[in-house]
């Protein structure tokens, strides 16, 4: 029975297209050459901004994926099941080209298409985006051997989805498996071996401390043999339809990312094709490890993009002490902030996107090696934080299951430690300066266009050239930091209105930057900036 009237209570935010509602995101698909995707990037915001995806996301994160390995009659499958709101989420990406249009159709612009795509998907349900990510990597990676790429290459960019084991899928996703128990980033004191078998396969032995998505049809995997660290293409089912040895120990109990499946396996005597040159594994992997770097910008920038819309949400319809939350300036100031932040990790996210694509041109190519890994260091590592903030913004509610940013707030450290967490990539980028000169000399001619309309910036600028040169281990962390916001500046400052650009390096260049979110430099628009939340 009712005891009262409900009040002041936020609507639910369902049933809107999150594209439309995303002006840095909308600005950016234009800018960099990708407004022939604006129409199917509007049906894809109107689908995950409905309330039956939505709930999906919830379900597939609610009911988690369950590890079967054997079936009743004791025969070993290992298998893992998935809610059937997971195979929704994953079908509709996989249908829109979230995971491989790019490859598919690589026009100018076709980089950030995708990757605006991928930014939609993974702003509602974040967990399905880490298969996706890893099939669109793969395929530059499969290139190193003509006659698998012909294999795989064809299913990676089909649009079906078919979540089942099988032979001769007309589909296909990817995964992969690097890590060990007793090396995890550093891959070079992997264990697992493989041995020829004399007929051009290989047989793998030995254990992967993590493998996500493992329902996946085919997984890139680090082995050592007599040659050295190798890449091979290791397939769940085998041609004769047969499953491969491909032993689930156990599924991670994970902080988040709880819709995705992420394991331990064992390989004992497992099918693989060596892929690219023997004794060269981690170089042909590298170019898919890049590439799902970028996917973690994408992610985080995603997250940040549905923690500030939430948080703004509940202002504008939320009243305290006489006014709506959004019209008290305290509260104006922590969404203008949070605003800031996922403005300038949208920006820095579709220009790596664009410097991908096919027709960028050479000193695009030399500054995405640097620019990716400085954005993947810094976008990520503010992730969880300004997912905090934002849940802040919502009291009680936030902190509650029922509401979107506590599964957010533990989805987000994921992207800052996949792929190489902050010291790995610190030193990825230490390794740059000092080897890849025309890397260096790209990225500094990007900065360099912006200077001359703020001396804060042009003072960073200055400061930065002169760092670099004194840069080691002890002062990575603090190079690359200065490095991301530099970027992110120059990148507003060029494209962003003036209020945004202004208070970006007010906030984060000049004398007066806080420390939280919220402690805006007096003269700030923050009225503008929470505006474009």
């Amino acid at each position: 029975m009712p005891t009262h009237t409900v009040v002041n209570q936020a609507p639910p935010r369902v049933d809107l297209d999150e594209f439309a509602a995303n002006l840095p995101l909308r600005e950016a698909v234009e800018r960099y050459d990708a407004d022939w995707a604006v129409a199917d990037l509007g049906a894809v915001g109107r689908l995950v901004g409905s309330a039956g995806f939505q709930a999906d996301a919830e379900r597939a994160n609610m009911r988690e994926p369950q590890l079967r390995a054997f079936d009743r009659w004791g025969d070993r499958i290992d298998e893992v099941d998935y809610d059937e709101s997971y195979h929704r989420v994953i079908r509709e990406a996989v249908g829109a080209g979230a995971h491989t249009s790019a490859w598919a159709d690589p026009r100018p612009g076709a980089n950030v298409a995708r990757a605006a795509a991928f930014m939609l998907f993974a702003q509602v349900e974040p967990g399905h985006a880490c298969p996706v990510s890893m099939s669109h990597a793969a395929v530059p990676a499969l290139a190193a051997s003509p006659e698998l790429a012909a294999e795989w290459v064809p299913r990676l960019l089909s649009r079906d989805y078919d979540g089942r084991l099988g032979a001769n899928k007309a589909s296909a996703l990817f995964g992969m498996a690097m890590t060990e128990k007793q090396g995890g980033s550093d891959v070079r004191a992997n264990t697992t071996r493989a041995l020829a078998d004399g007929d051009g396969r290989w047989l793998l032995t030995g254990h992967k401390w993590f493998c996500s998505a493992p329902m996946s049809d085919a997984f890139l995997v680090l082995a050592q043999t007599a040659g050295g660290l190798s890449c091979f293409v290791v397939p769940r089912v085998l041609e004769d339809g047969t499953r491969n040895v491909f032993l689930i120990q156990r599924l991670k109990d994970k902080l988040g990312n709880r819709s995705n499946a992420s394991s331990e396996i064992e390989f004992d005597g497992t099918v693989g094709h060596l892929l690219g040159e023997e004794g060269r594994g981690v170089r042909t992997i590298l170019e898919m490890v890049n590439r799902t770097r970028l996917d973690c910008v994408l992610g985080t920038a995603a997250g940040m993009r549905q923690s500030v819309a939430e948080a703004a949400w509940h202002a504008r319809h939320r009243a305290a002490f006489g006014r709506r939350l959004t019209d008290q300036p305290a509260m104006t100031s922590v969404l203008a902030d949070l605003s800031l932040e996922s403005e300038a990790a949208t920006a820095v996210a579709l220009r790596l996107a664009r410097a991908h694509d096919d027709d960028a041109p050479d000193a695009d190519v030399a500054f995405r090696r640097l620019a990716t890994a400085v954005s993947k260091y810094w976008v990520c590592k503010r992730g969880p934080g300004h997912a905090y903030e934002a849940m802040e913004c919502l009291g009680g509610n936030g902190y509650t299951e029922a509401f979107p940013l506590a599964r957010r707030y533990r989805e987000q450290p994921v992207m800052a430690i996949w792929e190489g967490s902050g010291n790995v990539i610190a030193l990825d980028v230490l390794r740059a300066l000092s080897r890849e000169p025309a890397s260096v000399e790209a990225f500094d001619a990007e900065l360099a266009s912006a200077r001359g309309s703020h001396a804060a910036y042009d003072a960073h600028h200055d400061r930065l050239r002169r760092t670099i040169a004194d840069a080691d281990e002890s002062t990575a962390r603090t190079v690359v930091a200065a490095l991301a916001v530099a970027l992110q500046a120059s990148l507003l400052i060029r494209h962003a209105p003036a209020a945004v650009a202004d208070a970006f390096v007010a906030s984060r260049l000049g004398p007066d930057r806080g420390s939280l979110y919220g402690e805006l430099p007096s003269g700030v628009d923050t009225v503008a900036l929470a505006g474009r939340a």
